[in-house]
């Protein structure tokens, strides 16, 4: 249970319940972190109304983002981030082997992109104020400009989540460990495994408002 009371849909004002219905039915098992969000519905209404943009332009191969999400996430040891996006990796053709893996340098199963936007996330995760300008010029050889800035801002997006989900103590969905573990991952993969909790009155999908 999160360290502040959950936020029905019907709480929030009328013009944000589109964005809190939608985020918790079709971006992901995210309700938990819905439900905190809420208690700032300007915050909901614009950061999960522009994660939910992003998405339905899909300009940036979401191979890409979700390595990027996976990496900053398990340098910032936020489980669940880690368990919401581990899933979605695998889905885009990576091993669980990978994705467990995946900050190991050597790390087997990245090609060569994979690797570059890997240690971009890493980079810009922990020495933002040092990048030096080759990494972009390795970049731009495979993105545009755009592209390249709206992985920069996911990728410093994510660590804000981690911290925002790590300081509240969001507690995990159910169904987000067993959607894991379908896919073959191991809940040892998982940062903090051994304090992982789940809410069992927690609905997957929140009902739309009447």
């Amino acid at each position: 249970m999160a360290r502040v009371r959950d936020i029905d849909i019907n709480e929030v004002p009328a013009n944000v319940r589109p964005v809190y219905e939608r985020f918790s039915n079709e971006y992901g098992p995210f309700l938990n972190q819905v439900k905190v969000f809420a208690h700032r519905p300007t915050a909901l209404k614009h950061i999960m109304g522009l994660l939910l943009d992003l998405a339905d332009e899909n300009l940036l191969p979401k191979r890409h983002l979700e390595i990027a999400l996976v990496a900053v996430s398990k340098l910032n040891e936020c489980t669940y981030c880690v368990a919401h996006h581990t899933p979605r990796l695998i889905d885009q053709g990576l091993a669980p082997e990978t994705v467990a893996n995946i900050l190991d340098p050597d790390c087997e199963g990245l090609d060569d992109i994979d690797r570059l936007v890997r240690d971009f996330a890493v980079e810009v995760t922990l020495r933002s104020n040092s990048l030096r300008d080759d990494i972009f010029d390795r970049l731009k050889q495979h993105f545009s400009e755009e592209q390249i800035v709206e992985l920069t801002l996911r990728t410093a997006l994510c660590g804000f989540f981690n911290r925002f989900n790590d300081t509240l103590q969001i507690s995990m969905e159910v169904g987000v460990i067993e959607d894991m573990l379908s896919r073959g991952s191991s809940v040892d993969d998982l940062p903090h495994s051994e304090s992982l909790e789940t809410q069992d009155d927690t609905a997957d999908r929140v009902a739309a408002p009447h």
